[in-house]
């Protein structure tokens, strides 16, 4: 557990994506309005995309037409046309940029390719964009400093972490309107969800109480607590399910957590304020 070298991106990295055909890992460069693509082997840099408004996080559709990004400090929701390179590759162009409300943090797309989701950080809201007319189709209130989101695998509810608060929120989205289903109590600053990779449960990162939850997505219960100190923030999961890798955010160190002890392992120094983390050996991602 060591640094062997670091990767030149923009100014004010944010969150890591790796695209669905997995051969790229794209970080968010907020400030400096670029994606940095990365072979998730060599870790070398295949390319910098420019002209990504103020992008924090990101995600493709499922069938790689569409490109969206959370513009945080702009507030609005970026969709971006995906075209295939000859070669191999794509392009990207902007096809809708869609206001939202203060301070578009997080999004999800559905299995389907259909909708984005996006929780409003600062306005304590949910809009539901449809990407085929990049419309609103709903937005609605939700609690305190929505942060991600977590779509279930049947897609008929999502999930959100309330940094604000202690709890997330479960969405019944199968209809016309989001219907609150429940709020699941995990701890205070519920901020980042994982799959487990078994389509059954999905961690949770609680930022302020130091802790990740794991959840059962059938009860909608937690399972199973684990220790997370430092202001745990981004998660990845080995592919045994035995190893949680978490940025802790305020201590400046990747934590590595042992799912079966139930204990912190190490933790290793890095950078300031770390945000996302991925592994090449990982588990399933949904």
């Amino acid at each position: 557990f060591k640094e062997i070298r670091r990767v030149p991106t923009g100014k004010e990295p944010h969150h890591l994506y790796l695209s669905p055909d997995e051969k790229s890992l794209i970080v968010a460069n907020a400030l400096s309005d670029s994606l940095t693509l990365i072979d998730p082997k060599t870790g070398e840099v295949q390319r910098v995309i420019n002209n990504i408004a103020d992008p924090y996080q990101l995600r493709f559709s499922p069938d790689m037409k569409w490109f969206v990004t959370t513009a945080n400090r702009l507030n609005h929701v970026d969709i971006y046309r995906v075209t295939s390179r000859a070669g191999g590759g794509f392009d990207l162009t902007l096809a809708k940029r869609v206001p939202t409300g203060k301070t578009p943090s997080h999004l999800n797309i559905d299995s389907k390719s259909t909708v984005v989701y996006s929780t409003m950080q600062d306005s304590d809201e949910l809009i539901a964009i449809d990407l085929a007319t990049q419309a609103p189709r709903w937005k609605v209130p939700v609690g305190k400093m929505p942060a991600d989101i977590f779509i279930t695998p049947d897609d008929k509810r999502i999930l959100i972490g309330l940094t604000g608060d202690t709890y997330a929120e479960v969405y019944d989205v199968s209809g016309a309107k989001p219907l609150l289903v429940k709020r699941i109590v995990t701890g205070a600053g519920a901020h980042a969800f994982r799959a487990w990779g078994d389509q059954r449960h999905v961690l949770l990162s609680n930022r302020a109480a130091n802790t990740i939850s794991r959840i059962d997505l059938q009860t909608l219960t937690v399972v199973d607590t684990y220790p997370a100190p430092g202001g745990p923030d981004c998660m990845d999961l080995s592919a045994d399910t035995k190893t949680i890798m978490v940025t802790s955010r305020w201590a400046r160190k990747v934590t590595f957590i042992d799912t079966v002890a139930k204990k912190v392992m190490r933790q290793v120094n890095v950078g300031r304020s770390p945000h996302g983390v991925w592994t090449l050996d990982h588990a399933p991602m949904r």
